[in-house]
């Protein structure tokens, strides 16, 4: 009797069903944090890229790839930030299902207002331009509301039995997030209309949240170094306009921001453009700037 009692208590525990988690893998850190939030037990989550890299260039590792091959779900910035590396190893995951055009595949900025489109003539000569715009939307953490909502959206289509769920976490992640945006708004209350200088165009969203006007960036060309030229007419006009700050992504060469401190007077703050939590980002950008200006 004991015997059969102990065989099916043992056939109990080897028939009970186990649910498989959705396997999500992300170029950048903020949005593995936020799939965590709006997928929370459903989802396993994964970053190929950590938070103090450039996303614009990056080397591809076979240890993506194979990160890539075992994803369900491949979430990506897009706009063409990631276009050196990333196509490369969506060949090379040898995973149809992630591919660009099938429901594996995500670029979460549907719905946001894309800023910096160029007009007019577009060429590599004019250094790393985005055709369809600037890629650096999750700077403005308002944005990073539609990105839940968009994730929670894709989701429900590969997971439809836990929609429901998805949707509720989202709720949930909105609220949070639009209390620390009002707190956020709080801290900067005072800095709309002030004039910065900038490295790259990473901070664009992040400016237009607060309203501080960029008059002026360290590249000429995006992506590439400055001249010397380009150097000497920016010095002037930090000088003319007397501009109190330069922002720096945190992953660029400091020299051309430390010559234009040394020449003017200017300050320089250098600045983080990913976090491994999305919100904990923003919780350092905030009194950073503020400190600075």
């Amino acid at each position: 009797m004991k015997k059969n009692i102990i065989f099916v208590l043992v056939l109990c525990l080897y028939t009970v069903p186990v649910f498989a988690k959705i396997n999500i893998v992300t170029t950048i850190p903020d949005f593995a944090s936020i799939a965590k939030e709006v997928g929370g037990d459903m989802v396993s989550v994964k970053s190929l890229l950590r938070s103090n890299q450039d996303p614009h260039y990056i080397e591809p590792k076979p240890s993506f790839a194979s990160s890539m091959n075992q994803a369900d779900l491949f979430i990506v910035v897009g706009l063409e930030l990631e276009i050196g590396w990333v196509p490369v190893l969506l060949t090379q995951s040898r995973n149809p299902e992630i591919q660009k055009g099938k429901a594996g595949y995500l670029e979460p900025w549907r719905g946001i207002r894309i800023l910096d489109i160029p007009t007019g003539k577009i060429d590599r000569s004019g250094g790393d331009i985005h055709p369809d715009g600037n890629p650096h939307y999750w700077l403005d953490p308002r944005n990073g509301i539609v990105i839940a909502k968009n994730i929670a959206d894709r989701l429900s289509k590969l997971d439809p039995g836990n929609a429901t769920l998805y949707k509720n976490n989202v709720v949930k992640y909105e609220k949070k997030l639009k209390e620390k945006i009002a707190f956020w708004q709080r801290q900067l209350k005072g800095l709309k209309g002030k004039s910065v200088v900038t490295h790259h165009q990473s901070f664009t969203y992040f400016a237009n949240w607060i309203g501080l006007r960029v008059v002026d960036r360290i590249e000429d060309k995006p992506g590439i170094p400055p001249s010397a030229s380009h150097m000497i007419a920016l010095i002037k006009h930090i000088r003319s306009l007397k501009i109190p700050l330069v922002i720096t992504e945190h992953y660029y060469n400091p020299k051309p921001s430390e010559k234009l401190k040394k020449e003017t007077g200017i300050a320089v703050v250098y600045l983080p453009t990913s976090a491994t939590n999305y919100i904990a980002l923003f919780d350092e950008l905030v009194p950073k700037l503020k400190g600075s200006l």
